[in-house]
């Protein structure tokens, strides 16, 4: 059963916002006591938090579909909807954020940072927040925005100052078990360890941890074995520790081709060129092992290597091992550039940006209107209701929509498409000679629309014969 995991695909899916509520007041001797539909409440957000009590990704593994709740819709007397509750998802240390193209969106560490992966939709206006001196009584609501869904990538990438790397069997998990409280699991095959295993380690003042990342042979930046998969784990420590092992009982090996082998993987990798190098000649307390590190030592010394001969199984050297580890992470430390308080940094737009683009399709025959605004409008549109739709477009009217559309030559007729390509709403373009509340009718009803509803053209066609009967009365009795 896997017990550890660094990289999980979520799929989050913010809470939809509700809708606002068309309602007209009305009490015993007032009918008509004017608008008084509520607010849609906001869908909840997905939010990513770091907390250092949890280690690994395991739990999105078995369940990677996630979602927040939807906000609740608007009713009368002026009640708007509860907002959707935040869906909090917690995350190790060091977890780095990717979409699916693998573009970084967010690099988590430290306790308590958040990112929200998911936006909640924002909740539709009722009629009585839509109500303004030219039209006191609307006879629709605004609907609720959709929430954000998309796919991310999480990966986890340890945060750790020192990283011991090897082959496999080299023996940096004693190493860590006796430099450490660790107690990794222990044995004298390869590929033992098949997760990275941390440390604290105490030497005098300095307190430091150190990883030991598994499975690095040759091809590992290729994915040959287990090393591409914790290479990640590498990235974030301040010192690397090559652990050779001078027992090797494997004949086409030894500690110098080990450490070229394993420089050269690291090399593949990347990004790894400007970390200290330690090298530890490790299980020397066999005869055999002793005399290997005291022929290579010189050699490894005259490339530049800092070089320690260690037993974890004798507990030699550790000492002095720890606390030139601990002289270099101090060293580290002091050299990275202090953090600074969060700035919220103010970009105001230019005061001739519209907000919005005009571009015409050729291929579909048809003008596109790409923006923010118009694209959060249509989708809070009632398109069933016209006074709604009538709305809308005494917006896009407002917004410049329909100058910057005859800019761009188009003609009455012509299809206008306002979204993205795939829920895009497309229709004839009519220009709106007169705008505003005196062109309305009945709620819920708009003059401007070429095919009114049956159900209103039939009330207009009653109101007619009515008028046309009043008529013929008056002009039948004087009186």
């Amino acid at each position: 059963m896997t017990t550890f995991v660094d990289r999980v695909e979520l799929h989050v899916a913010a809470g939809n916002g509700g809708h606002g509520c068309a309602s007209v007041h009305r009490e015993k001797f007032k009918p008509l006591g004017g608008p008084d539909g509520g607010n849609g409440g906001r869908g909840g957000d997905v939010i990513l938090v770091v907390d250092q009590a949890v280690t690994t990704l395991l739990e999105y593994h078995h369940s990677p579909h996630r979602k927040a709740t939807n906000g609740q819709p608007g009713a009368g007397d002026h009640r708007s909807g509860k907002d959707g509750q935040d869906l909090v998802l917690t995350v190790p240390d060091g977890t780095v954020v990717l979409d699916k193209q693998g573009n970084v969106l967010a690099d988590l560490v430290g306790q308590g940072t958040t990112f929200i992966a998911g936006q909640g939709g924002r909740g539709g206006l009722g009629n009585a927040a839509l109500s303004s001196a030219r039209r006191k009584a609307p006879g629709f609501a605004l609907l609720g925005e959709p929430g954000e869904a998309r796919d991310i990538v999480l990966e986890l990438k340890t945060v750790a100052d020192v990283a011991l790397v090897g082959y496999p069997s080299a023996g940096k998990s004693s190493l860590i078990s006796v430099l450490s409280a660790a107690k990794p699991k222990i044995a004298d095959y390869p590929f033992t360890t098949l997760v990275p295993n941390l440390g604290v380690v105490t030497a005098g003042s300095t307190v430091y941890t150190i990883a030991d990342v598994p499975g690095l042979i040759p091809g590992a930046s290729q994915g040959r074995g287990l090393g591409l998969e914790f290479l990640r784990h590498v990235e974030r420590c301040s010192v690397l520790v090559h652990v050779l092992d001078t027992a090797t009982l494997e004949s086409d090996r030894d500690p110098v081709s080990d450490l070229d082998v394993i420089e050269e993987e690291l090399k593949q990798y990347g990004g790894l060129d400007d970390r200290p190098r330690i090298v530890v000649l490790n299980k020397i307390d066999i005869p055999d092992g002793q005399d290997l590190a005291d022929m290579i030592r010189p050699d490894l010394e005259a490339r530049g290597y800092q070089v320690f001969e260690a037993s974890a199984v004798a507990r030699t050297g550790l000492k002095e091992l720890s606390f030139a580890l601990a002289d270099i992470v101090a060293k580290a430390r002091a050299a990275k550039p202090k953090e600074e308080a969060t700035r919220i940094v103010i970009r105001p737009k230019a005061v001739d940006d519209t907000g919005f683009t005009v571009t015409y399709d050729a291929d579909e025959d048809v003008y596109r209107v790409r923006g923010e605004k118009p694209e959060r409008w249509v989708r809070q549109t009632d398109f069933n209701n016209d006074e709604a739709v009538g709305y809308l477009a005494d917006r896009l009217n407002r917004l410049g929509v329909e100058d910057a559309l005859m800019k761009a030559g188009a003609r009455a007729g012509d299809g206008v498409a306002i979204g993205s390509d795939e829920n895009a709403v497309v229709f004839d373009w009519e220009p709106t000679m007169m705008a505003g509340a005196e062109m309305l009718g009945r709620r819920g009803e708009d003059h401007r629309l070429e095919a009114p509803r049956p159900a209103a053209q039939r009330r207009r066609d009653r109101d007619a014969e009515r008028d046309e009967a009043q008529r013929e009365f008056d002009d039948f009795n004087p009186f």
